[in-house]
């Protein structure tokens, strides 16, 4: 049977499906038009046409680069909780790092500089396979996100750190600089991770475009079969900004120089991708009102499931509001970052199962992931803090559905709302 989520007030969200049904509807990510009121549209399937050649240009660089400086940068605090706490900071010496004063100073970089790669042995080590498997055998794909926030962030600070650093020393005024996860753009699930074909997985990054102060980062997840086989799993795109200690405003970076003609198109797509993101953020309803197409189109919704009742289609309307789920919980220091923040990649696991969790209550059926729209993190959450998630279905097609995850966090002051929303 096939629920309908019903709209009896303005609230909804136009995406594509990213939860489908497991069965006999296959596995075809269907698209939903994503309409706009400024003119040129962004479509879900601009975001989907870009991968496989995405995909082919990233192997193409990792080929160029040093197999000696692939090793990725550590992205969680070395200090133990305790100490920082008795100090109030890191006492190691700073590390080298590259001029602050101008993008002008700062050295170019090229593509493979800061390709970073490492592998989970999954099929070669039981145990590290346990920290990951789920209830059916698979693998717990918020892990897995969590583990490519990590790997995006050291991506990030390997391109602007001077060669050999290996990691990172000191404290945040030390380095005169952080890094940041602004915003999680899309992440793709290209093979489903079943418990029959678990494999060693290779997670590998770079950067592929610099802005003044921001990288778009993609990253990549491939499971390594015998006879050196290789098959994508999954791809995705960050974009990280760093900013300055003292007045934590935008600090510049250094600049990218894409040297082949592979690199340039790498290059092509991620100023496009940034672009995009840009006109996307215009057409939010933060920014503009619902165009025509869009009030028609949630009108009509009304009309046919607004009082409630089933349809001689079949279909059982759930008004928005009766789909919320929520979790609450306290921020420790275990899971911390290199800022002592909450680390990004554990409040993007715990938005994606509470809004897997959401899904799977909502259709009543086994689902599979295919992908994660957006994420955008306004402020980061402290240590000790009380978080707050939100998760409501925000959009159906018959073979899938789409939740919304929010965050809120408490903290000692106040409430506040720390504007990360998840679509998955």
């Amino acid at each position: 049977m096939y629920r309908r989520i019903c709209t009896r007030y303005v609230q909804f969200e136009i995406r594509y499906a990213t939860l489908i049904r497991s069965g006999n509807f296959g596995h075809k990510l269907k698209a939903v038009k994503y309409a706009s009121t400024l003119g040129e549209r962004v479509r879900p399937m601009d975001e989907i046409k870009d991968v496989k050649e995405l995909d082919r240009l990233l192997e193409l660089v990792r080929d160029r680069s040093d197999p000696a400086m692939k090793s990725v940068m550590p992205m969680r605090s070395p200090q133990l909780w305790i100490e920082s706490l008795r100090t109030g900071k890191t006492p190691q010496p700073a590390p080298t790092l590259e001029p602050a004063d101008g993008a002008s100073q700062l050295a170019p970089r090229p593509m493979h500089y800061s390709y970073s790669e490492f592998v989970i042995p999954f099929s070669s080590n039981p145990l590290v396979l346990e920290q990951y498997t789920n209830a059916k055998g698979g693998i717990r794909t918020g892990k897995l996100m969590e583990d490519l926030d990590a790997l995006a962030g050291g991506v990030a600070y390997k391109h602007v750190m001077k060669p050999g650093v290996a990691e990172l020393t000191g404290s945040i005024n030390d380095r005169g600089f952080y890094i940041v996860t602004a915003s999680v753009e899309r992440l793709d699930m290209l093979s489903p991770l079943t418990p029959k074909n678990v494999k060693d997985l290779r997670l590998s990054g770079q950067v592929i475009y610099t802005g003044r102060s921001s990288m778009e980062v993609v990253v990549k997840m491939e499971a390594l079969g015998q006879d050196n086989a290789e098959e994508t799993i999954m791809l995705g795109r960050f974009t990280m900004v760093c900013l300055d200690a003292f007045t934590n405003k935008a600090r510049p970076v250094n600049p990218l120089i894409p040297m082949t003609e592979d690199e340039k198109k790498l290059y092509a797509m991620g100023e496009a991708l940034k672009t995009r993101r840009q006109l996307r953020g215009k057409q939010s309803l933060n920014q503009a009102p619902p165009s025509s197409e869009e009030a028609t189109s949630l009108h009509n919704l009304y009309l046919k499931y607004g009082d409630g009742t089933r349809c001689s289609d079949g279909i059982e309307p759930v008004p928005i509001g009766e789909t919320l789920l929520e979790n609450t919980m306290q921020m420790y220091p275990q899971q911390r970052n290199i800022q002592s923040k909450v680390f990004g990649g554990y409040l993007m696991r715990l938005a994606y199962e509470l809004g897997y969790s959401n899904a799977s209550i909502f259709t009543r059926v086994p689902l599979r992931f295919l992908s994660l729209d957006e994420i955008t993190f306004k402020h980061p959450v402290p240590i000790g803090s009380v978080l707050r998630l939100k998760s409501r279905i925000g959009h159906t097609i018959p073979t899938g559905t789409s939740s919304v995850v929010s965050l809120s966090l408490y903290s000692p002051d106040n409430w506040l709302r720390i504007g990360a929303a998840c679509r998955c």
